[in-house]
């Protein structure tokens, strides 16, 4: 009985003390994991980072964290970690060898939401859509089109496409393609488009508008005309402004013509 009790001793002495180290282990773990994730979501914050990446990123830095705490309390009781690290790399390189696709929708994801090429309310195209940006999540960004289309385009397709952003200045430039009759006056035509633009307060002073002759064209002498506006103001001002000029020709007698050709009919010499 006694060499029992001496064993049962020896193996709590030995034992206990890797118990209790592997307990402070993984208190001071916890505490360490906890201010590493505190002062990331702090860092982040202050950063202007989106939410959504300051909270990932603070369980992502949790995390890890408490990997590397269990494999050095797993060390304490003589577990060969080296082989536990090697399972873990496997399994990560096959999950992410599966995953691969979303992994890339979520890398990309992270990189909308961290350098913001948009944001929620703007109006892009991008990966071949248009329309107002509804939502930015991690994995999908969510558009409407302007006809009201809930479309979901993966964020690898968004990223890895040419993002065009029409809200992400304050100003836009209107530009409109006008024709008229060769038989009507250039100059005349310009007066009256003048006149509509200075009339039109959301036609911005400064860019200045223009007004140039672009091209001769088949059937007609084309204008083209560009006015800066606020961007808000583009579509109305953009419509409005073309009913007018039309209007505004009919009432001054200056032809919008029709595409037309001119043919001559040669007369036979004999």
């Amino acid at each position: 009985m006694e060499e029992r009790v001496s064993e049962l001793v020896d193996l709590g002495v030995k034992y206990g003390v890797q118990v209790i180290g592997a307990i402070v282990i993984l208190i001071l773990g916890w505490i360490v994991a906890s201010i590493v994730r505190g002062i990331v979501r702090r860092g982040m914050t202050k950063a202007s980072i989106d939410a959504s990446i300051v909270s990932f990123t603070g369980k992502l830095a949790y995390a890890l964290v408490w990997i590397f705490v269990l494999i050095a309390a797993l060390a304490k009781f003589g577990i060969e970690t080296a082989s536990f690290v090697g399972i873990l790399a496997a399994a990560g390189f096959a999950i992410g060898f599966a995953l691969q696709g979303s992994l890339s929708n979520f890398a990309s994801g992270i990189m909308i939401l961290f350098f913001r090429p948009f944001k929620v309310g703007d109006f892009v195209d991008g990966a071949g859509v248009m329309g107002s940006v509804k939502d930015i999540q991690l994995f999908n960004t969510i558009l409407a089109t302007p006809d009201n289309i809930k479309i979901i385009v993966p964020n690898s397709k968004m990223y890895g496409d040419t993002i065009k952003n029409f809200s992400a200045y304050d100003t836009r430039r209107c530009d409109l393609l006008i024709g008229i009759g060769y038989g009507s006056s250039i100059g005349k035509a310009t007066e009256v488009m003048e006149g509509l633009i200075a009339a039109d307060d959301r036609v911005l002073k400064d860019p200045a508008h223009q007004i140039a002759v672009s091209e001769l064209a088949d059937s007609s002498v084309n204008l083209v005309v560009r006015m800066w506006c606020n961007a808000g103001d583009y579509w109305g001002l953009k419509f409005d402004m073309t009913q007018k000029i039309k209007e505004a020709f009919d009432q001054n007698g200056i032809e919008i013509p029709f595409p037309q050709r001119v043919v001559h009919m040669m007369k036979d010499a004999s």
